[in-house]
């Protein structure tokens, strides 16, 4: 038997990891400048990652959502004060597409509508109607299409107010920072506006946080520096580290019941103890703040390179925007300097989704690296 084969893939096998490098079976380290897609927050192998999984999987792995499991609760307090999101309740699942479907579904029951507003360049994941609120046709099967889903530029308020003004929107959906997109990002008065305009017609604001989150952009979400209190933010990726986790923070006005959403794996043991690993070292090494301060440190190095378009995003959800393809740029710089790059739907766009404890000198391999690659 095969593998079905839908993923195009480096010829390189990693087989250990430590902090922000990565090691292939020959034994070759690699800076990793993309977390596994933004995944690796607290780096790599963490020790107290490391201790903490293999203490709970000595203990107890799994079981399911029919008894208590008070990491739920820890997890559930934590997140609100560590993330200042008061009064929001959480529900837990396994990834950011399972995420964004249940956000989705949770704004279709409470408001009793079903048409979704989407942005042009989303990506908000592969199930049914997150795939469906994704600007992508190309993965977006004919079972998908089904769904009800206008896609509006970011930006454009005008036309987000003539469609929710036809009162038939359950949803707006929306990356505060556009991630396979672009990285692109609108101004603090679009997002309040978009506020505005969700209440007044009775439409929920989904945050998409899966890749934004968790500290990334050196705010615990990115929306945060915009001044809005969206009905649901969704999140996955950086919340643990590697271990498949998931969950939507909700709005209290919106309420619960038996049945209304559920899951197999999510929220369980292990998964919640991940999260919870990220949360205390998010703190003890305030890997915010350095989120911040590598972050300028990376924009004021980009000054020096000439072929350098514009610096995107924030925090350390960055992007390199070039006037050419970067495709055998990014080639060179896993296969000749070893380094770890992604790439966007923008062709000319390089991102850099580095582990959260990454540190200046890092920094300055990656811009040596990327001189030499420039200047043949």
């Amino acid at each position: 038997m095969n593998l079905f084969n839908v993923y195009p893939l480096f010829d390189i096998t990693l087989v250990e990891a430590k902090d922000v490098f990565v090691h292939d079976k020959n034994g070759i380290e690699y800076l990793d400048l993309y977390g596994g897609h933004a995944v690796i927050s607290i780096g790599h192998s963490h020790p107290e990652y490391v201790k903490h999984i293999n203490e709970q999987v000595g203990k107890l792995g799994f079981y399911s959502n029919s008894i208590q499991n008070p990491l739920q609760q820890q997890l559930a307090k934590k997140l609100v004060r560590f993330s200042n999101c008061w009064d929001y309740n959480l529900f837990l699942c396994n990834s950011g597409a399972e995420a964004n479907e249940n956000a989705l579904k949770l704004a279709s029951f409470h408001t009793n509508k079903k048409k979704v507003i989407s942005f042009t360049n989303a990506f908000h994941g592969r199930t049914s109607a997150a795939v469906a609120a994704t600007d992508n046709t190309k993965i977006i099967a004919p079972i998908n299409a089904q769904q009800e889903v206008e896609f509006i530029e970011l930006g454009d308020m005008d036309s987000v107010e003539k469609a929710l003004s036809k009162n038939d929107v359950c949803a707006v959906i929306i990356e505060c920072i556009q991630g396979v997109g672009g990285l692109d990002e609108s101004t603090t008065e679009f997002y309040k506006a978009l506020e505005a305009l969700c209440k007044k017609h009775d439409a929920l604001l989904i945050m998409d946080e899966v890749q934004s989150g968790f500290g990334r952009t050196g705010d615990f979400f990115a929306f945060q520096r915009h001044g809005v209190t969206p009905d649901i933010i969704s999140m996955a990726k950086g919340m643990g580290n590697g271990f498949p986790v998931g969950g939507i923070l909700i709005h209290p006005r919106i309420e619960a019941s038996f049945g209304l959403l559920g899951t197999t794996f999510g929220g369980n043991h292990l998964a919640c103890v991940a999260s919870l690993v990220v949360l205390n070292v998010l703190k003890n090494e305030d890997l915010m703040q350095n989120a911040k301060e590598i972050s300028s440190y990376f924009s004021e190095k980009a000054k020096t390179i000439s072929q350098v378009k514009r610096v995107k995003g924030r925090g350390l959800m960055l992007g390199l925007e070039f006037n050419f393809p970067i495709a055998e740029l990014r080639k060179n710089l896993i296969f000749k300097h070893h380094i770890f790059t992604g790439n966007a739907k923008n062709p000319n766009l390089i991102r850099i989704l580095p582990p959260l404890t990454i540190q200046k000198k890092h920094i300055d391999l990656f811009f040596d690296a990327l001189t030499k690659e420039l200047l043949k």
